[in-house]
């Protein structure tokens, strides 16, 4: 990176800086920092939502599956968000949205204390913060790593400007500033990509470079499913992404709550799921073109830092650079304050011995210093990353596999289908999916291990959740929960008002 580069990076981080001072303006309640105020237009929602839905762990460890895997990628991550948005459109954004404006909730697992108990609400926050802090540090480890490639940053400073600039505008203006800074980020990374893409094309042949490339790469890379990247794999994944892009991920239930009404958070997942299915494809083509511009790499990871340092000029590189950072601190951001809205809305009040929640002005600061404390938490781990299997074992792996333990009691349960699934069952699925988990990560890995290649990730991500489904519908068959409140809560998020 040249001086040039260096001044648009500079310029991208005060920029965003300058956004979450003027969103502090906005930000008057605890609603207000952690909903927006339920004011958030519906294409605000939307193209939040879809920066929060990834990092520029897509320019890293994604990027180095593109470089050995090929189209595969395309399929079972983008297509399957965009699919899984789809099919839940119609019944979970719109009742995040009911909640807020039936029942007032702020924090996405209030509800659950009617729906279920305290205890499953409490347990269900703790293990989702914790497991947030991990999802997050990977976030930074791979902002990180693409530093480094650029400018031979040491991992250290990587995590802490990009962690410090983004700590400064979400401790400032809440939600507003995620949601704000995600549309700015959203334009720059637009930009970013297409001259990315253009730069690749030209060095392959031209336009014509979209189709005659798949014929120069290795065997396999224009295969729908390839390797450990099965058409099994792709159906796990596809109900991991329903639970999690449908609301089971925290931050992402906050854009369908800050939505003004559920036809408004209807659309917000619409295009949100158009997003997914059309901008990856400018996204992955510089990584799917790669090994014919980078062969034989010892660490694609490096990929598409390397690919932009050989086809870019000064400045230009500071662009995608910022482009790529974009997509790590939308999703940070939107990240801290959605754990504050727990740790503030539900774990704090049950510490107290009256169970109150304190003042609204308290509230907020408490948010405020949430936000801080997560966000360096986070960052800490990041400096750790290798002891939990890089970037690429905590994204697909962690990650991954222990969504659906949270996910399942938390969007079922708003479901009448599932009225009868209670605390019991809850709970019983949050333990079976953890321990399914502990078994084959830690106790059973060199068995796993020895399975063909193409079942290990299968087996390692379709465990957890799929345990955790059986159980849940299992204990409500056999020990039906009837509970008033919970079927009264169900029936009042069911429609919309007429």
């Amino acid at each position: 990176m040249g001086i040039l580069d260096w001044c648009v990076l500079t310029a991208y981080f005060l920029v965003m800086l300058g956004m979450g001072l003027w969103a502090r303006t906005k930000v008057k309640t605890a609603s207000d920092f952690f909903t927006a105020g339920g004011a958030m237009p519906w294409w605000l929602s939307g193209i939040s939502h879809h920066m929060s839905g990834y990092s520029s762990a897509v320019f890293v460890a994604y990027a180095a599956i593109a470089y050995t895997a090929g189209f595969s990628i395309y399929i079972w991550w983008a297509c399957s968000i965009a699919t899984a948005l789809v099919i839940g459109c119609n019944v979970f954004p719109a009742r995040w949205s009911r909640l807020r404006q039936r029942l007032g909730i702020i924090s996405p697992l209030e509800y659950l204390v009617t729906r279920y108990d305290l205890p499953t609400q409490q347990v269900l926050a703790w293990s989702g913060a914790l497991l947030k802090v991990f999802d997050v540090g990977a976030k930074w480890t791979a902002a990180a790593i693409l530093l480094q490639v650029f400018a031979g940053v040491p991992p250290l400073w990587g995590v802490l400007l990009t962690g410090t600039v983004t700590l400064a505008y979400s401790v400032v203006g809440g939600l507003w500033a995620d949601a704000l800074t995600d549309m700015s980020q959203f334009v720059i990374q637009v930009f970013a990509g297409v001259v990315m893409l253009v730069a690749v094309m030209a060095r392959l042949g031209g336009l014509s470079s979209l189709w005659t490339i798949w014929g120069r790469l290795p065997p396999g890379h224009a295969r729908p499913f390839v390797g450990q990247y099965t058409w099994a794999f792709a159906i796990v994944y596809l109900l991991i992404n329903t639970l999690s892009y449908n609301g089971g991920t925290w931050n992402l239930a906050q854009r369908f709550i800050a939505a003004p009404s559920g036809k408004d958070a209807r659309k917000a997942a619409l295009l949100s799921a158009g997003l997914y299915l059309v901008w990856p494809l400018v996204l992955f083509f510089p990584m799917w073109a790669a090994p014919l511009l980078l062969p034989n790499l010892a660490d694609a990871t490096q990929s598409y830092a390397l690919l932009t340092k050989m086809l870019l000029p000064q400045g230009l590189i500071g662009l995608v650079l910022a482009g790529l950072f974009a997509h790590t601190m939308a999703m940070t951001s939107s990240d801290a304050n959605a754990i504050s809205a727990v740790v503030v809305r539900d774990i704090l009040p049950a510490l107290r011995k009256d169970r109150q929640r304190p003042s609204d002005s308290a509230q907020l600061l408490s948010g405020r210093i949430c936000t801080l404390l997560f966000l360096a938490m986070s960052m800490g781990i990041a400096l750790s990353a290798d002891h939990f299997g890089g970037v690429m074992g905590l994204i697909i792996l962690w990650y991954g596999a222990l969504v659906g333990p949270i996910a399942i009691p938390m969007l079922f349960g708003m479901l009448r289908l599932f009225r009868r699934s209670g605390p019991a069952a809850a709970l019983a699925s949050w333990a079976v999916g953890a321990v399914a988990f502990g078994l084959i990560k830690f106790v059973f890995p060199r068995r796993i291990d020895q399975l063909p290649g193409d079942l290990t990730t299968t087996i390692t991500v379709a465990g957890p959740v799929l345990s955790s489904l059986f159980i849940f519908l299992a204990v409500g068959f056999v020990w039906p929960s009837r509970d008033a409140k919970a079927d009264a809560l169900i029936q009042l998020i069911k429609e919309d008002a007429a």
